[in-house]
């Protein structure tokens, strides 16, 4: 018992390890392609440009989102005074309430 046990172990490290191994792997691939593909702006006036396209971006996306708001309100629409129960479901919960035994007869 004692064997399969310390065997049991090592699979699970080594498959902890393998895990833990890709995800360092990926990290270290998406620094470097953030490193060398990255944006490269080097002029001030070309990454103010940059922050200002991006504030009207965001400018437009808020007046969208609070035009798309103002017109979807849902109309609320009351219940009827009285449970409307179709013949089947009166059918149903009459069954129900039979094999229950809640009906006395």
């Amino acid at each position: 018992m004692t064997n399969t046990l310390v065997l049991s172990l090592y699979i699970t490290l080594i498959g902890m390890g393998l895990v833990f191994g890709a995800i360092v792997l990926l990290w270290g691939l998406m620094s470097l392609l953030t490193k060398f593909l990255g944006e490269r702006v080097t002029s001030p006036k070309v990454r103010d440009e940059a922050r200002e396209k991006k504030a009207r971006a965001a400018a437009a996306a808020v007046a969208v989102a609070l035009a798309e708001q103002a017109q979807s309100r849902v109309g609320h629409f009351p219940m009827p005074n009285t449970a409307l129960v179709s013949a089947w479901q009166l059918g149903m919960r009459t069954r129900q309430m039979h094999q229950k035994g809640s009906l006395k007869q």
